[in-house]
């Protein structure tokens, strides 16, 4: 969203378009990659290309607010999570909920790896909210007494998101990312894991 957008705050009607480009735009780059026509995008989400280029001048804008958007929805279940699950559980529900944002940012990763320094906060985002997530449920699961390995936080995102990108693009729709990452965790969360000291 251009920076006038982002300092006022949208009408209804207007929040609702934002909404429906940013589901469109995931889904069509899921699909299609970054560079999809941008026609394809508003088609989807029911506007005109001038609606689009309203809200998103650039193209690294709407990559930008599609990915910042997925994040802040996996950063937000971890509360959710906890509220409905044990910590241990939490845990493990919120691991599988991240491969879903690993899965969303497959169509992104070109985009996202290029070197393009618009894209430099969100690597920045990844380390200082997604990282520390993870690192807080796992200290909850620990402190209630889980068998949760000490391992580096970041490294085992990396893990899970090479887990998921490994299988090729038909291995989220498969199953098969999700399986990966279950036994991932079976190993993160085995009682013969190595134990936080």
């Amino acid at each position: 969203m251009s920076s006038e957008t982002a300092a006022r705050p949208l009408r209804a009607d207007a929040r609702q378009n934002v909404d429906a480009l940013l589901e469109a735009a995931k889904d069509v780059f899921a699909e299609s990659g970054v560079d999809a026509p941008v026609r394809a995008i508003a088609g989807r989400a029911g506007v005109g290309v001038g609606t689009l280029y309203r809200h998103f001048p650039l193209r690294s804008d709407l990559i930008s607010a599609v990915f910042r958007r997925e994040m802040d929805a996996c950063v937000e279940a971890a509360d959710e999570l906890q509220a409905a699950h044990p910590p241990g559980e939490a845990l493990d529900e919120w691991v599988i909920r991240y491969t879903q944002f690993v899965a969303a940012k497959r169509g992104l990763s070109s985009a996202l790896h290029s070197g393009d320094s618009a894209y430099e906060p969100l690597s920045v985002s990844f380390s200082t909210r997604l990282v520390p997530t993870f690192a807080r449920l796992a200290a909850e699961a620990r402190d209630a007494g889980e068998p949760v390995a000490d391992v580096d936080p970041e490294e085992f995102l990396g893990s899970v998101a090479n887990l998921c990108h490994g299988g090729g693009p038909d291995a989220a729709a498969s199953g098969r990312a999700e399986r990966m990452v279950r036994l991932l965790l079976a190993g993160l969360r085995s009682p013969d894991a190595p134990q936080a000291s």
